[in-house]
């Protein structure tokens, strides 16, 4: 499947260098500056009643698309109780009287619907804060899914933003970055949002999707599949499954790979001391008895310190690769 122009059909999100704040007008020194500070922040703080139509997209796509129960029930909650947490929107940076939302997405659309106003609190945001601020609030309530979550960290990187902001925006570090960003770039934005969520697939199946969308005659057959008149009647979970298998259909007919080769190590003297051999399931060391000359018990008594030894060693030398790769993304 095409790993290119993933986000053609996303809005574009200015990177962090192109979307530094705009500066302040001069505020008046004095008593009538200090009022007009005061006023602003209070205007901040207060929650504000807004028409829905006014009210557009902002930052990058969060969500793969809806779950009609969960809206159903958020839309009968607020009719019965009416809106108990505002939504967060900004100024629209573009169009006078308009504005931006920033969180808040599923209360906009359940409004929408009974055509109510929105409560809100109206805040001055950069395209930066608004990405952190959308990012951060998501990571606060934990109602996106890993497909979600790593498909808003492509569009943040494909948008430009340094992984260290990535990171800051969903409250994960940069190994997870680089984790997420793996499965997230993989796929275009139009596939995922067919699927959907599928809140109960975490990375590895997504990861077991990457690899076989990439089979001789994948994208054809799930097209195909997607096509269908009852994919779009599947739960979100079930049409990851059906994806799935279609896509690996052929892997019956697909030769089998050659099995795996011992590679022998050689000691100080030349004399190969042990062999090690990678499947697809672990990777092995076999140390022979013949020629071990006590080096095969040695080696069982301190295998517990040694892996803990090299294990340390590998956290070790990743800490210090990751700076690197972030500052190439910077």
């Amino acid at each position: 499947m095409a790993r290119k122009n993933i986000f053609s059909d996303a809005p574009a999100v200015p990177p962090r260098d192109a979307a530094k704040p705009r500066a302040a007008s001069p505020m008046p020194r004095g008593a009538v500056g200090a009022l007009q500070s005061s006023l602003a922040r209070m205007q901040e703080s207060a929650v504000q009643e807004v028409d829905p139509s006014l009210i557009d997209e902002g930052g990058v796509t969060d969500r793969l698309g809806p779950d009609d129960a969960a809206q159903a029930q958020l839309a009968a909650s607020i009719k019965a109780y009416g809106q108990q947490v505002p939504v967060l929107l900004r100024p629209h940076p573009e169009a006078q009287g308009r504005f931006q939302i920033v969180y808040g997405r599923r209360r906009l659309r359940a409004l929408r619907g009974l055509g109510q106003p929105v409560k809100a609190l109206v805040r001055q945001l950069d395209d930066h804060a608004l990405v952190m601020a959308q990012g951060q609030e998501n990571s606060a309530r934990q109602e996106l899914s890993f497909i979600e979550r790593a498909s808003f960290a492509a569009q943040l990187e494909a948008a430009g933003y340094p992984r260290q902001s990535i990171a800051d925006a969903l409250s994960i570090d940069l190994p997870m970055v680089s984790r997420m960003l793996k499965v997230g770039a993989a796929f275009e934005l139009s596939f995922l949002r067919q699927i959907g969520r599928a809140p109960s697939i975490g990375r590895p199946r997504w990861l077991a999707l990457a690899q076989a969308m990439e089979r001789p005659g994948a994208s054809n057959r799930v097209h195909s599949l997607m096509q269908g008149p009852d994919f779009a009647l599947l739960a979100s979970d079930d049409r990851f499954e059906a994806v799935l298998k279609r896509a690996g259909s052929d892997a019956a007919a697909a030769p089998k790979p050659p099995a795996p080769q011992a590679r022998h190590l050689p000691g100080a003297d030349g004399v190969p001391l042990a062999e090690i051999k990678r499947s697809a399931r672990a990777l092995q060391l076999s140390v022979p008895q013949r020629g071990a000359k006590g080096f095969d018990d040695w080696l069982e008594a301190h295998a517990a310190a040694i892996v803990q030894e090299l294990h340390a060693r590998f956290h070790q030398e990743q800490a210090e690769e990751t700076p690197q790769q972030d500052r190439r993304h910077d």
